[in-house]
């Protein structure tokens, strides 16, 4: 018994030895475990208190999308609160995918049932069945359009499902820009609550068509609209398609015509389909408006005038500079560029050059009308006196090896003053002073009055092509020494000078004031302070002389046949100068020259105001097309009208035109 007792201890004390011996193995993995639950703790705290934020933002990005939808553009005005560009609504018949989820579902339930039910082991997969119940119900709220408007349209498959995988949350458009009886027909035919619904959206309305088409521009589709200071930037963003000034005042000024967009926030499901309601929104704002220095009674009588041909016509309010006309031929309608440009039609605009801006975007030999910068740089710089006859004109002189003609048509001038040259246009005149002045002086004074230089006004597109030659370029540029034909061209406005049409119309708006700048501008203000730049430098007896003769144009000079006309007829004292430049071409496998008719004038003489050039290109080689018989009916029509308006002007009060 004591032997037992005595082995049963010695067990037992060895057993207690043995778990002493493991005891700090078992302390260690007890460390270790408790190092892992800490770790694991730790890291789950800085999961939810460090990193919530961000979690919270991932969360939110998943389950957040965010719509834009752009602002109307502002309006724009001419100068009398006359409506030249608006919106007007534009109606579409659209769908909502995200309201049709249920349907898709039972669509889809159906189809992969009747495939099964055919035993055919060849099954589409879930996806195409998917593709296909879209289609499917899509085309059945399609037919109930159909069956209202009386048409056969059907689904296009794949825009279907592009749509569907990349701007779920946007309607979807079944029937866009309708007419105006559709429109009526499906307000009364649609279920107030139905996926199918008729949106309004905004485009472009012209009410005037062609009117200042190339002045007031067009806008195009943009894509990538933005709104400022509203939330979401990291979110899945979807946008609806505005617009962006593509020409004209609508380029230029895009920023302050272009809407603010409005947003909207929603939540979606794990498919992507929208829970309202939604958790922010922001209603889009009409951009600010435009209201132009245009008067378009004029800019219509100028349009109408030029009719077919090509041409352009231009006129300034003298005392601030505005442009009351910047017409253009050919034109496009502008109602055809909203709210897209289709094929047929961008490409008629090419065809017949209609882009082009010939007012800021051409540069031309000014012709006669030239004769007046060089009668101003003659009488400054002393070659010429109001009463010295410098020539006797027999209506052809010698220069050089070559005859040059007085080609105004009446020739035969004999001794001519200053004056008489002037209202005569008389050539030979011109060429003798042209030699007297010299070339460099001469483009020396075009320069000061700008004639080389872009006028700046608020337009794209203007040419840099203006050119005012010295004996120094054409050597630099054709290695060729001026010859005195040369000088004799460019009295006359011929030969390398190159001007545009609102050029020409500050420059003669620029005389008016007896000053040397005018800088034109587009925007009307009704308290638009008086434009002043240096004076040109001439006595008032040179003055006096200049204006007399510009006056005798009208009286008994190249423009007194159209002046004399009932029709063309202006009732008041008149300063102005016409003029025809001449330019090689080869048309029609025809080599030969065409011309470009002009006229410039200001009126009153006395007090003037208004300042208009007009600017004809011919189209016929070797016809017969001058400044006093082409270009003056144009400019007398439009002197006409304003100050038909300035003396008579409850006749003309007309209200905003809008859509």
């Amino acid at each position: 018994m004591a032997t037992h007792d005595t082995n049963l201890a010695d067990r037992s004390g060895s057993l207690l030895q043995s778990h002493k011996n493991y005891q700090p193995r078992v302390v260690f993995f007890y460390f270790v475990v408790a190092l892992l639950l800490l770790t694991l703790a730790g890291g789950l705290a800085f999961q939810q208190l460090f990193n919530r934020d961000r979690h919270r933002d991932t969360e939110r990005m998943q389950n957040q999308r965010r719509i834009l939808v752009p602002g109307p553009r502002g309006n724009i005005y001419d100068r009398e609160g006359r409506l030249l560009v608006g919106n007007r609504a534009r109606f579409a018949v659209v769908l909502y995918l995200d309201e049709l989820r249920s349907e898709f579902r039972r669509e889809f339930i159906r189809i992969r049932k009747n495939y099964r039910d055919t035993g055919d082991k060849d099954l589409p997969s879930a996806s195409q069945m998917e593709q296909i119940a879209r289609a499917t119900v899509v085309q059945r709220y399609l037919d109930q359009v159909n069956d209202i408007l009386h048409r056969a349209a059907s689904v296009d498959r794949p825009d279907l499902m592009k749509h569907f995988a990349r701007q779920l949350l946007l309607p979807y458009t079944l029937f866009d820009d309708l007419e105006a009886n559709d429109y009526a027909r499906l307000v009364e035919h649609l279920p107030v609550r139905s996926p199918l619904q008729v949106m309004a959206s905004s485009t472009r309305f012209y009410p005037y068509g062609s009117a200042a088409a190339h002045t007031l521009g067009y806008v195009g589709v943009e894509s990538d609209i933005d709104v400022e200071d509203f939330p979401g930037e990291d979110l899945k963003t979807f946008k609806m398609k505005g617009t962006v000034g593509r020409e004209g005042l609508e380029k230029v000024f895009d920023t302050q015509l272009q809407g603010e967009a409005g947003g909207t926030i929603f939540r979606v499901d794990p498919t992507g389909y929208k829970i309202n309601p939604p958790l922010d929104k922001r209603l889009p704002v009409q951009g600010r408006n435009l209201v132009t220095s245009l008067d378009i009674d004029l800019q219509r009588v100028a349009e109408e005038a030029i009719g077919d041909r090509v041409g352009t016509a231009v006129a300034l309010d003298i005392r601030t500079g505005e442009v009351l006309v910047l017409a253009n031929k050919p034109d496009y309608n502008l109602s055809d560029t909203s709210p897209h440009i289709s094929h047929d039609t961008w490409q008629s605009i090419l065809d017949r050059n209609a882009l082009l801006n010939q007012a800021i975007g051409g540069a031309y030999p000014p012709g006669s009308t030239f004769k007046i910068l060089t009668a101003i740089a003659g009488l400054r710089s002393g070659k010429l006196t109001p009463d010295q006859a410098i020539v006797d004109c027999d209506g052809v002189v010698k220069i050089g090896n070559k005859l040059f003609y007085c080609d105004n048509g009446r020739g035969h001038h004999h001794e001519v003053k200053l004056a008489e040259a002037i209202g005569n246009s008389c050539d030979i005149y011109f060429y003798e002073a042209g030699r007297l002045i010299t070339p460099n002086v001469l483009a020396a004074e075009g320069r000061r009055f700008h004639l080389d230089q872009r006028t700046g006004i608020e337009l794209p597109n203007e040419t840099t092509r203006m050119l005012m030659p010295t004996m120094e370029w054409k050597e630099g540029q054709t290695g060729e020494r001026w010859f005195p034909g040369d000088t004799a061209n460019m009295s006359i406005g011929q030969g390398f000078v190159l001007v545009t049409p609102l050029d020409m119309a500050c420059f003669f708006a620029s005389v008016a004031r007896n000053e040397v700048y005018t800088k034109p501008t587009l925007l009307h203000h009704a308290d638009a302070p008086a434009q002043h730049s240096q004076a040109i430098g001439l006595t008032p007896e040179q003055r006096a002389t200049l204006l007399t003769g510009m006056e005798g144009t009208t009286i008994y000079g190249t423009a007194k046949d159209i002046n004399s006309l009932p029709l063309y007829h202006v009732p008041v004292r008149m300063a102005a100068k016409t003029g025809t430049a001449q330019k090689r071409v080869v048309k029609d496998g025809q080599i030969g020259t065409i011309n470009f008719a002009w006229y410039a004038c200001f009126a009153p003489v006395d007090k003037p105001e208004i300042a208009v050039v007009v600017m004809l290109e011919g189209d016929t080689i070797g016809e017969t097309f001058g400044g006093g018989r082409n270009a003056a009916p144009i400019a007398n029509l439009i002197l006409k009208k304003y100050f038909d308006k300035r003396d008579h002007p409850s006749a003309f009060v007309q209200p905003v035109r809008t859509p």
